[in-house]
């Protein structure tokens, strides 16, 4: 019997109304939501942090009505462009003048006092300095003749986004996906989970692509060089100026020194992040609609619908890498259990309930925008979605392409089905 077939029903301690149970899932009521969140994380602490989320939640569902006209939603964000790109400016003169008075004090000497203060200046003005977005590290590169097919589905979705598409693709273990630039040319890099590829369908491997694509085209200023790494010196300035706890009577004298200048790197930062936080949140809104655009709506839908049960692919993974120690590994080689790996996931992912997916909306719907405060929560942009006249698919993935694909990450998959399998996942 499976483990589909063991289902069964209770009634409610709540409210009576029957109540379906998996053993995989967490059983809750429809009705009343009698434990529809029995795992509600706790809320992170420090001031920074909690007025974060506190702003998120304020303007979360308002920037959620107000995408729905695409003209107001344009031109808040031009506005707020315009602002944080002046703030990060700014930020980085003050790097900029650091290094010319350690410069300044080097040269001048002073007996000697003014090389060392120099040189304690240049090293500070180096920890500041603007870091370049390196290659992501852990996964496997594929250019573009390890892998033509998937570049070429890559640059039709990447015209249908009004962008041209990457210059590298890079496979991890992670259940995400993810762009960026890298080094001095801006390198367009994308990053594609295996586990999150191999849980999707082929419209919504092409969503996906949309939406992440999308992000170029929406000019996310968090991605961008000026802006990001702007917003790195903040966070050092901040990390070099915090109070020291239960300090001693010096200590306590520098702490009063350095109260105006952490209030003030404080006050920057809030400011430059909720800036940019309003700006990511309505990126990820935009780029959502280049999935919907180019995959069809409802491939972006059902995306978003598998993001909302990660955890539960990442529960399979955790089991399927822990039966080499309890001694429950499936008959075959290392090997062969590698190649299974893909297929037990896709066929677990495909078996979740459709009461398991309406519990987790009603979980983001309990949460909103408290756990996340840079993301809009998964079932507002799900409904947004479906809010808007459906369009069908731009790319369509065709079998052939789908078959060369496969056959391209076909040592991928083996390598990350490994790593896994040896290694386990995070979390």
């Amino acid at each position: 019997m499976s483990v589909v077939d063991e289902q069964t029903t209770q009634p409610c301690p709540e409210c009576g109304a029957e109540m379906r149970m998996d053993p995989r899932f967490t059983t809750w009521c429809t009705e009343c939501d009698w434990n529809v969140d029995p795992d509600a994380p706790e809320e992170g602490s420090g001031r920074f942090e909690k007025a974060r989320r506190a702003r998120a939640h304020r303007d979360g569902e308002r920037l959620h009505t107000r995408m729905g006209d695409a003209e107001s939603a344009g031109g808040g964000g031009r506005l707020s462009l315009i602002l944080v790109h002046a703030i990060a400016c700014a930020v980085h003169a003050v790097t900029v003048v650091l290094t010319a008075v350690a410069a300044w004090c080097v040269v001048r000497g002073w007996g000697g006092l003014g090389v060392l203060l120099g040189l304690v200046l240049l090293l500070l003005a180096w920890t500041l300095r603007p870091r370049l977005s390196r290659l992501p590290q852990g996964g496997h590169v594929l250019g573009r003749d390890d892998a033509p097919a998937l570049y070429d589905v890559i640059d039709e979705v990447a015209d249908v986004a009004g962008t041209r598409g990457v210059d590298l693709v890079v496979v991890d273990a992670e259940i995400n996906a993810s762009v960026t630039s890298c080094g001095l040319r801006g390198r367009r890099v994308l990053t594609l989970g295996l586990p999150l590829w191999e849980m999707l369908g082929s419209q919504q491997r092409i969503a996906l692509l949309g939406h992440e694509l999308g992000h170029f085209s929406n000019g996310d200023t968090r991605r961008g060089l000026v802006v990001g790494t702007a917003y790195h010196s903040l966070l050092t300035w901040r990390y070099y100026l915090a109070p020291t706890a239960d300090p001693t009577p010096v200590e306590m004298v520098v702490n009063l020194v350095y109260l105006v200048p952490r209030l003030l790197i404080r006050a920057v930062l809030l400011t430059l992040d909720r800036l940019t936080s309003g700006v990511h949140r309505r990126g990820e809104y935009l780029a959502d609609s280049f999935a919907g655009r180019a995959g069809s709506t409802e491939a972006a839908a059902d995306l978003m619908d598998k993001l909302l049960v990660a955890e539960s692919a990442a529960t399979t993974m955790r089991r399927e890498a822990n039966r080499p120690r309890a001694g429950r590994r499936r008959p075959g080689t290392a090997t062969e259990g590698a190649d299974n790996l893909w297929a037990v996931l896709a066929a677990d992912v495909e078996s979740i309930p459709d009461h398991e997916y309406e519990r987790r909306r009603r979980v983001g719907a309990a949460r909103g925008h408290c756990v996340d405060s840079s993301h809009p929560p998964t079932h507002l942009r799900r409904e947004r979605l479906l809010a808007a006249a459906p369009v069908p698919a731009a790319v369509v993935m065709s079998d052939e392409s789908e078959r060369r694909i496969s056959g391209e990450l076909a040592g991928v998959r083996r390598l990350v089905a490994e790593g896994i399998l040896r290694d386990g996942i995070d979390g």
